[in-house]
Parts: C-alpha cells; sequence; structure tokens
C-alpha cells in the first residue's frame, strides 16, 4: 500500500510499505477515507518526536470502512464506518474498561499508547490501518456525521473537552484558550456549550484569531497578552485558562494570567524536563492545576450526541484537504501557520 513515512526533520515522504494485516485475533483492518495532520505531528515533523526511530507512518487520527477482522472480534463487521481514537487500550486492564485509555495499566511505553509515533504502531496517514484490540480501539460513526466531523472526533475535539472538563468551567464563567489551532478552537467550543459566558483567545497568528472571533471568541490583541486580559477582565483574570500549546512560555502566560483561586488546564503537548513552576505564585493566588493526556474513549460517549445534535460542529476547524501523495506539502504548509491553516485532512484515494 501507499503511505507517508517519516525520515528526519521536515522529511514526509510518499512511498510503498507493506500492508497491514489480522495478526492476532483481536486484529482488524480499515481502509482510511480520511486522516488528519495533528498538531502533534509535527513535534516529529520538526525532528522532536516521541522516538529516536525513523522510517514509520505517522498519524493518529483516521476514519475509514473496516475490511478485515480477527476471529475475536465480535463489535464489528467488514463494512462498518468507524472512527479510530488516537489513543490505544488493551482489553484486559481496569482502566481501558472504563475508557481510560490513556492510562493503560498494560502498556510498557508511551509508544504504546498512540498510533504513528514510533514503527511500534504504524500511523494513519495510508491508504490502510491496523488496529489491536478492535473492539475496544474502533468507535461505530452514526449516520449524519461527516468525515470532517469525525477525524475531529478521534483527537482534537476530545482533548479539548477533556481539557475544559478538567478546568472544571461553570455556567456564567470567562474563559481563556492560549493557542487557537485545532484543539484551541475546540476548547473554545466546548467552554460555550459547557456555559461560558466568555471565552477570550490568545495566538501569534491574527488569521486565527479572526477566525476565532467568528466561533464567538474575543481575541485578545496587543504583543502583552497578560496586561491585554486583565484590561479585558477588568483587572480580575478570567476563572479558568485552558493552555493547547504545550510551550514554557504559553504555560507560564496561564499561571499568570488566571485570576485568584482559578484553575489552569494544560493540554498542549509539553516536552519539558524542567519547567520553572512557581510554587509560591501558586501557593499565593491558590491555584488549581491539571495536567495530562486525553483518553478518546472516554469523552466519545458525551462528545458524539453533542456533535449530532449540533452543539459543537467539529468540522468548523477544518481548514485544507490535501490527497495523500502530496502529503510532503500539506506537512510543509501546516507547519507555516499560514494561508489560513487550521485543520489538514488527507484523502488516501486522491
Amino acid at each position: 500500500m501507499k503511505a507517508l513515512t517519516y525520515h528526519g526533520p521536515h522529511d514526509i515522504r510518499f512511498e510503498d510499505v507493506p500492508d497491514p494485516a489480522v495478526t492476532d485475533p483481536t486484529d482488524a483492518v480499515i481502509q482510511v477515507t480520511t486522516a488528519g495532520i495533528c498538531g502533534s505531528d509535527l513535534h516529529i515533523y520538526g525532528g522532536h518526536g516521541f522516538s529516536p526511530e525513523t522510517g514509520y507512518t505517522p498519524g493518529h487520527e483516521s476514519v475509514g470502512v473496516v475490511v478485515d477482522t480477527g476471529a475475536r472480534v465480535t463489535r464489528f463487521k467488514p463494512g462498518d464506518r468507524v472512527l479510530v481514537p488516537a489513543s490505544v487500550g488493551c482489553t484486559l486492564c481496569a482502566t481501558c474498561a472504563r475508557g481510560l485509555t490513556a492510562r493503560c495499566e498494560r502498556a510498557q511505553t508511551p509508544t504504546d499508547l498512540c498510533y504513528g509515533v514510533s514503527p511500534h504502531l504504524p500511523g494513519s496517514q495510508a491508504q490502510f490501518l491496523a488496529v489491536p484490540h478492535a473492539d475496544v480501539n474502533l468507535v461505530h460513526l452514526p449516520e449524519g456525521i461527516s468525515d470532517e466531523a469525525a477525524i475531529v472526533l478521534t483527537d482534537n475535539a476530545p482533548t479539548a473537552w477533556y481539557g475544559c472538563r478538567r478546568a472544571r468551567i461553570q455556567p456564567g464563567e470567562t474563559v481563556l484558550v492560549i493557542g487557537l489551532g485545532p484543539v484551541g478552537l475546540m476548547a473554545a467550543q466546548s467552554a460555550f456549550t459547557m456555559g461560558a459566558a466568555r471565552v477570550l483567545g490568545v495566538d501569534l497568528v491574527a488569521e486565527r484569531r479572526a477566525f476565532a472571533e467568528t466561533l464567538g471568541v474575543e481575541p485578545v490583541e496587543g504583543e502583552d497578552a497578560r496586561t491585554a486580559v486583565r484590561e479585558m477582565t477588568a483587572g480580575r483574570g478570567p476563572d479558568a485558562v485552558v493552555e493547547a500549546v504545550g510551550s514554557d512560555a504559553t504555560i507560564g502566560l496561564a499561571l499568570k494570567a488566571v485570576r485568584q483561586a482559578g484553575r489552569v488546564s494544560v493540554i498542549g503537548v509539553s516536552q519539558s524536563k524542567a519547567f520553572p513552576f512557581h510554587m509560591g505564585m501558586a501557593q499565593i493566588k491558590e491555584l488549581e492545576f491539571a495536567i495530562g493526556l486525553c483518553s478518546i474513549h472516554y469523552e466519545l460517549p458525551a462528545l458524539i450526541p453533542l456533535t449530532q445534535a449540533g452543539r459543537i460542529t467539529p468540522e468548523a476547524v477544518v481548514s485544507h484537504h490535501f490527497a495523500l501523495s502530496d502529503g510532503a506539502a500539506a506537512y510543509e504548509l501546516f507547519n507555516s501557520r499560514t494561508a489560513g491553516v487550521r485543520k489538514i485532512l488527507l484523502d488516501p484515494a486522491r
């Protein structure tokens, strides 16, 4: 089959790779109809990935149709249209049974928990994808949910919902979202759905701020974001901050900008090993701080009905479509953050 492969910083290739196959009776193989490029894929693209190895297929966002199943797969059959959650769980441990796949007790390394971050689990930017423990790691797609919406539901929307849930957003509150990429935009939608009266948004890219404004977000303008946020909240600060970037600078901004006794939830992927957390400031401000990785399976039972009802519109964050064969150009564009790029989808059939 054809797939994208990662060969080092800024080196994505469209190549022939071995066809996936059912190798365990709990496996399934899907034909990928749409794949996505996630912001965390850019860590890999930039050479700051999660494995030192190269030559593997990246990507952890996919929608497709089941083409083969192992003998012990009971919930799915060939022809079923499915969503593949980015997080990978087993069928045996207690946490996965609760949907908390990011905490899988049987995973030996973080690369066991996600497609496309190492050769261990080849990724979804391909014509076909092997899915382990398919009865747990596939989700039936209801009629009426498009591939565009479903791709965002594989990772970006659940991560955003998880971040807002851990920020404990209450009706009537003011929320600050830092980073207005797909996760940040879905965090804004989630905050409004949870009852936020106002959502402020910080991003360095003017086009992203402008698009967020069409969703009801109040863009934070100017070079001094902390001061601007204070002015927009009458000197008080937001009740909660959802950080969707993962850099030391943006996490630091979240901690400084939030109000007294406020709440900060970090969902941006951070690879910092020595973040300068100001414990004294946090203690004086009586802050609540949450950080973690989303278990996609746990959040989807809320998000699929919300999408069906039109309460959230995941497809709104999609900006570009590329053929899988043009994957290198798609990565280059996404990395540039120009031309109004927000979310890029890849079509393996083109």
